[in-house]
């Protein structure tokens, strides 16, 4: 699991054959196992398993809702981003600037998950609120360096196969942080669930371990730059390229895209066992069978957009996250039915699995490839950040409605990210093929 540097002629990964060359690659194997790390922690700390588990132990809606705020790490990476990028954390320097951050940010995970496991909800939250402070925190740090060592580590023809690979080890993390932990907690108990989870982070350690940290030229621009110009650089940079006004409403748009899927993660959890279902049924529909669904969306969405562009699947796209969520109607009309359960799970997770693909690609497009590492965690984090805070709230809206209403409410939250497309819509620059020079 290496990222060797080849002294003869660069490697073709073109057309079907490059492809299998690339997803045939010590790196592929590295991203795979990576990013089954970055996944794992995910629904654990941050979204539905955590929720499941206070909704079982009795908390309250709102509370629930409110709680989930301290996974806010998430979205804030890209605030010590810039640091990734310019130092090694001190205590692993030995290791290398990708890995040294790797190694810190997945022995923190696991830490995290395990003092998790110890606490007891039910008899007081301040405890496990800070221990999934701490948790985000590392999750967040080793999301932005998965995301540099991926780019870093194979030349940009080889890039996609590594992002097919880390995607799926991050669902097959998933898998586990969702599935798993919700069959475990079934049978065994919250406490178990959450020792195992921090147990399996040993593979993404071993993977660091193992793996050579990626060779970069020192004249990158990155390496040039003093402390401060380390935080404002990649900033004034994306708007040097693009423009005040069209900076902003990129930046805007990306931040509403994925807003009404968003609005009503926190709830899911919740609304599922408050409709008759148990955490085994949660577990095998949502977590197993939902996963599946979301890799074949994503599938659809990488063949799309690299046949018809930008554009128009982003406009299919935004249209898809919105009215998914009416899927979710029919549990609430028939709530206990299992055909219910996987009509709607079908639904969202088919559109949720085709945007995320979609706006990763677009996303990647507006990257300055200088700052990667920062502005793709800038991206991604307004990509997460007005649905997150509106979820906070969530539980509120639901109590003074309905699961219907609130169903209902978060499907037309997808008017303005439609205008704002409207004015995009000519300026969007749609991805071009590379020169050999580009390519080189």
């Amino acid at each position: 699991m290496n990222a060797a540097t080849n002294t003869a002629a660069p490697a073709s990964y073109k057309g079907w054959a490059g492809i299998r060359r690339a997803f045939g690659t010590p790196s592929a194997l590295t991203m795979l196992l990576l990013g089954l790390g970055s996944g794992l922690p995910f629904l654990l700390i941050a979204s539905m398993t955590l929720s499941t588990r206070l909704r079982d132990v009795g908390l309250d809606l709102g509370s629930i809702g409110l709680i989930s705020l301290a996974s806010f790490f998430y979205l804030l990476k890209f605030l010590w981003a810039p640091l990734i990028d310019r130092y090694r954390f001190p205590l692993t320097a030995f290791l290398g600037r990708r890995r040294s951050w790797l190694l810190f940010s997945q022995l923190l995970v696991a830490a995290s998950l395990f003092a998790l496991a110890l606490t007891r909800p039910e008899l007081g939250v301040a405890a496990l609120v800070a221990w999934v402070l701490v948790g985000s925190f590392a999750g967040a740090t080793q999301d932005s360096v998965v995301d540099a060592y991926r780019i870093e580590i194979a030349p940009a023809s080889a890039q996609a196969a590594l992002a097919a690979t880390y995607t799926l080890g991050y669902r097959f993390g998933l898998i586990l942080g969702g599935a798993g932990a919700l069959y475990l907690a079934e049978f065994q108990g919250w406490r178990w669930a959450y020792i195992a989870m921090a147990g399996l982070m040993l593979v993404p350690i071993v993977t660091t371990l193992a793996c050579r940290e990626p060779d970069v030229p020192e004249a990158t621009v990155v390496r040039r730059i003093d402390f401060i110009g380390a935080f404002w650089q990649p900033f004034s940079s994306f708007f040097k390229n693009n423009g005040l006004a069209l900076g902003i409403v990129l930046l805007l748009f990306v931040g509403l895209f994925k807003f009404p899927d968003q609005v009503i993660g926190v709830m899911s959890g919740p609304f599922y066992l408050d409709s008759g279902y148990t955490k085994a049924d949660i577990a095998t529909v949502s977590k197993l069978y939902g996963i599946w669904t979301g890799i074949a969306g994503a599938f659809l969405g990488g063949v799309s957009v690299a046949a018809f562009g930008f554009r128009r699947m982003l406009f299919v796209a935004t249209l898809g996250v919105a009215l998914s969520n009416l899927a979710f109607l029919l549990m609430a009309q028939y709530p206990s039915q299992i055909w219910a359960f996987y009509a709607a799970i079908t639904a969202d997770n088919l559109c949720q699995g085709f945007a995320g693909v979609v706006l990763i690609a677009f996303m990647s497009s507006l990257t300055d490839r200088n700052f990667t590492a920062t502005q793709f965690a800038l991206l991604v984090s307004l990509a997460n950040l007005p649905g997150k805070f509106v979820g906070g709230v969530s539980g509120y809206i639901v109590e003074a409605s309905s699961y219907s209403a609130f169903f209902v409410f978060s499907a037309l939250t997808v008017v303005p990210t439609l205008l704002l497309l409207a004015w995009l819509w000519r300026r969007i620059r749609e991805p071009v093929k590379e020169s050999p020079a580009e390519a080189t």
